[in-house]
């Protein structure tokens, strides 16, 4: 007896809590990203189609209509490029499972996984200089409980290079002092790993939840509260303690000073320390060392430290010579 083909809701809910939730074992945030992408492609498709998401069927979805949808939120939605991949990622996520469910429908999958990602410009990252570094840390009032929880937080993110929420998920039991005093994180891709704290950053933290006394399934950098922090409140305090650091660096009004740009600062610190690549790339838990490299794409001054350790070229400026007047021609076009 042939198994029953599934239809496409049961498909799509299948997808989520069998591959992504036990299967893949996602991050909350992927589930969350890849819910609101097939929340905007089943009102585009009901839009479009005139039917309502449970009464959808499997072959409406073919790569015309993906199509049309991604080149929609690029238009009316005004998404960026790298947001339109991300929603084409969890696209093909999704029909790579439904390969396996309905086979018979193998060419217009094929036709789905085949759609390109949109190429687009990577900028330089922006990363904080020590300076800036030494101002940020000294904005927080340290008079105030607020400020001395921002204080350490702030602290911790740039010695280890936490990410936004590694660092608001970070929890008592994940830290220890003493002896080779570290963090243990469980980061993106459930993807554990540990990282050392030098002595003047142990020295701050412990003090800190010394202060705060938490439990051990208890948060190190609760809000008020005692809640985890949000990540608008967490860029909203980073945006007044900018503010009181500009103050007393003036490059940093020049400079977006995001969360993630702290996280940069960790790497590049790391980068002009002397530490490899892989190092770094374990350090701050990058799937692969090629992410690594947009540290060196962004630092001039190791690029010219380099620059300065080579020889130069033995070359003499030459005479200008105007070229034929036919080759000049061709030049023009």
């Amino acid at each position: 007896m042939k198994p029953a083909i599934p239809t496409f809701p049961m498909l799509l809910q299948r997808f989520f809590t069998q591959r992504l939730m036990q299967e893949k074992r996602v991050s909350a945030n992927t589930i969350s990203s890849y819910r609101d992408t097939f929340r905007l492609l089943l009102r585009f498709a009901q839009k479009r189609l005139r039917t309502a998401p449970d009464k959808l069927a499997f072959e409406k979805l073919d790569a015309p209509l993906i199509a049309a949808f991604l080149t929609e939120l690029e238009k009316t939605r005004g998404v960026t490029v790298r947001t339109r991949n991300l929603r084409l990622t969890a696209i093909r996520s999704f029909f790579r499972f439904a390969a396996y469910e309905m086979p018979t429908h193998s060419a217009q999958i094929q036709r789905v996984l085949a759609m390109p990602a949109k190429r687009f410009e990577r900028q330089l990252i922006h990363f904080l200089t020590r300076p800036e570094v030494d101002a940020l840390l000294a904005a927080p009032d340290k008079a105030t409980w607020t400020g001395r929880r921002d204080h350490a937080l702030l602290l911790t993110t740039l010695q280890t290079g936490l990410r936004l929420s590694e660092v608001t998920g970070l929890r008592r039991r994940d830290v220890t002092f003493g002896t080779g005093a570290h963090v243990e994180i469980l980061g993106k891709g459930r993807k554990q790993r540990t990282v050392p704290l030098c002595k003047p950053v142990a020295d701050v933290l412990e003090a800190w939840l010394d202060e705060l006394n938490p439990a051990q399934d208890d948060l190190a950098f609760p809000s008020v509260r005692g809640g985890r922090l949000s990540a608008d409140a967490v860029a909203s305090l980073l945006r007044k303690h900018i503010a009181v650091a500009s103050d007393a660096c003036s490059s940093l009004k020049q400079k977006n000073v995001t969360f993630h740009c702290l996280r940069h600062t960790t790497a590049m610190d790391l980068l002009h320390a002397g530490v490899e690549q892989t190092v770094i790339a374990l350090w701050l838990g990058h799937e692969s060392i090629e992410t690594t490299q947009i540290y060196l794409d962004a630092d001039l001054a190791l690029k010219e430290k380099i620059l300065a350790r080579t020889i130069p070229f033995d070359s003499k400026p030459g005479k200008f010579r105007p070229d034929d007047k036919l080759l000049a021609f061709l030049n023009q076009l």
